[in-house]
Parts: C-alpha cells; structure tokens; sequence
C-alpha cells in the first residue's frame, strides 16, 4: 500500500492567510470520485495555512502517473475556482503548464511511502506553513536518534538498533544515507545546515521505512521567489518505530526556522490545532499541524487533531515570545535571513541599482 501526501498553495484567503472552503469542496469531490473510480482506496483533504493538503492511500506504487495527475488535475481546477474568487496567488505552486509522468519539479510537495500495513499501523501526517523542507530536520533527529526524546532508543530492543538517514544535498541534488549511532556527529554536520542538506526518509536496520518528507524547493525549481515550500512529512508510531509521544515530544520546543514573512525570516515554529493554523501576525509565525490516523486495510480512521492539546500551550506561548524577540530586529539579521538566502528575492535588484555608486577604496 502507498500512503501519498500531496500539497500545493494555489490560492490564499485573505492574502496568504488560509485556505478559502471552496478549495476543499473542490478537491473533496475530485478525490471522492477517484475513490469511486477504484483509483484511491481512501482520502483526507486538510489544510495547514493557505496550502491544500491531499492525504491519499492507493495500491499504485511511489510516483504512480495516474495519482500524481489525479492531484494535479485537483489542483488545476481548485485553481480555476481560486481564480473566480479573486483569491491571492491563485496557482501560486503550479509552476508547469502541463503535466508530464509525474508531479515532481512541477511546484506542490510530495512526500510518498510503500509500506505492508502493520497488525496495527498508526501515523502522523505533519504539515507546515511559512517555512521549508530543511524544517523537519531537527524534530527527525530527536525523534530518531536523541534518546533525550525518545527513551524508546534506550530501552526499546526493536528501536534501540538505530535508524538509517537518507540525506539529500538540496544543491548538488545528490544523496548520502547515514546510520545513528554510529554516525550521528557526521548526521548532525550535514543537517544542521538545514538549508543545503534535508532529511529524505528514515528506515529501520532492515530497510523498513519509518518517516519520508517533501523536498521540493520552490525558488530552485522556478530559480525566482515564488513563495516557501511549506513541506508534508510522513511518519509511522510504534512497533520497530518511536511511539507516538515520542514522535510529536520535539514540538514541545518551538525552534527557529526559516520562512515567515515573504520566506525572509526565522521564526519560531509554533505547532498549532487545525484551526488554527492560519498566520496572521506578519503573515507567521511557522506554523505545523499534526494529523494522526490508524489504518484499516488502507482506510483512514481519523484524523485526530494532536496537537490540539493544552500540553501544547507553553509552546505557544514561548513561540509568541521568540516571534517578540525576532521582529525587535526589523530588517536586520538575524530576524532577516543573511544575505546567501536572500538571492531569489528583490534585494539583487537593490543591490544591481547600487552597482554604480560603490567606490572602491
């Protein structure tokens, strides 16, 4: 069976507030009718912020052609009723003009796994807003590898094996798969420059796969600004896997990532309810919901809202504070990305205007 997390932003409500209930009815039907059709065994259509998040399982395979279009058909014609509303950025992540074999490179995130559903297989679908793929970094190593977070590596004897990290070089668009423990200072050199290196999937010593996260890279697919990824992950709880506490335990600690206003900040990352998910102040923080299911035969049961819960609430709270903190800064770094992040954006333009007027000394 193949769980697919699929998402794009293809129009925002008011500005890049939120996604408009039109967009969800849209996507609703299209998927309900390949569920008919045989094409999905089942469907959930979330939103985190202003981006639409497709939850499917099908028995198609990773990068399956007919799934990738079904979504990108979705997309398209979640577009058109975008359009109709005047809603801002209306097809902002559909940066193609036609599909091709698969989605990938084309704009939306994608975040795919092949799994044999377990006796009993819960998993957490992560989404975010106003952020990049290099989010998921830090919550991946805690959770996989930092028995400080998860005790499961120390006295569980299916975890306390290790896991395996695949990494990809955003740059280079090469990748390297490293073992924890045994390597977890050379893990922790290359993801913690989170925005070159990313965690790809996660697996077991047996090749079992525990965690996968969408990629894609907005201003390198389009080389201009166009918006943050705002990537899906994909984790499974329990079993040979950290139990499920041990895999939402990172958020309790609302770290910095990049995005927030015009994909130009750090912010903190402020894990919030479904509802309210929705960034208003200086279009931020970073927001991540958690949507945790159980499987039955590919059917999903769920969601649950996790971090819906009231232990969630000092983390907002100290979100809020670090956002304080944060804009104090204004334009200045580090509240701004440094100069190396800030290329895509209209500053080569300042700086191509200035060119003239620097003297040397």
């Amino acid at each position: 069976m193949t769980i697919s997390a699929i998402k794009a932003d293809i129009g925002g409500y008011p500005g890049h507030h939120s996604v408009h209930p039109d967009l969800i009815k849209t996507a609703e039907k299209e998927l309900e009718n390949a569920k008919k059709a045989k094409l999905l065994i089942d469907y959930r259509v979330l939103a985190c912020g202003d981006d639409l998040q497709l939850i499917m399982t099908h028995d198609k395979g990773v990068d399956s052609k007919p799934v990738h279009k079904l979504a990108w058909d979705t997309f398209i014609k979640g577009t058109e009723v975008a359009k109709k509303l005047k809603l801002y950025g209306a097809g902002q992540d559909l940066l193609s003009d036609a599909f091709s074999s698969n989605i990938r490179g084309m704009g939306p995130g994608i975040a795919e796994m092949d799994i044999e559903e377990r006796k009993s297989e819960p998993i957490v679908i992560f989404m975010a807003d106003k952020t990049e793929s290099g989010a998921w970094n830090f919550p991946l190593y805690k959770i996989f590898a930092d028995p400080f977070n998860s005790i499961g590596l120390v006295i569980s004897p299916k975890v306390s094996r290790g896991f395996s990290f695949e990494i990809l070089d955003l740059q280079e668009r090469k990748t390297v798969t490293m073992d924890a423990p045994e390597e977890m200072y050379h893990i922790l050199a290359l993801i913690g420059a989170s925005g070159r290196y990313v965690v790809k999937r996660i697996y077991t010593k047996d090749k079992e796969v525990g965690a996968v996260t969408s990629t894609e890279s907005l201003h390198q697919i389009a080389g201009r600004y166009v918006g943050k990824d705002d990537p899906v992950m994909i984790v499974r709880c329990q079993g040979n896997f950290p139990a499920l506490g041990e895999v939402i335990e990172p958020f309790a600690f609302p770290y910095l990532v990049k995005g927030w206003m015009r994909g130009s900040h750090h912010g903190p990352f402020m894990p919030t309810s479904f509802e309210q998910s929705t960034p208003s102040r200086f279009d931020g923080p970073p927001r991540v919901t958690a949507a945790g299911f159980q499987l039955a035969n590919g059917m999903f049961v769920g969601p649950v809202d996790l971090f819906k819960d009231p232990s969630y609430d000092r983390a907002r709270q100290k979100a809020n504070a670090a956002a304080d903190y944060m804009r104090q800064h204004g334009p200045f770094e580090p509240n701004r990305l440094g100069l190396d992040e800030m290329e895509y954006t209209t500053l080569p333009d300042v700086l191509t205007k200035l060119k003239s007027r620097f003297k040397k000394i």
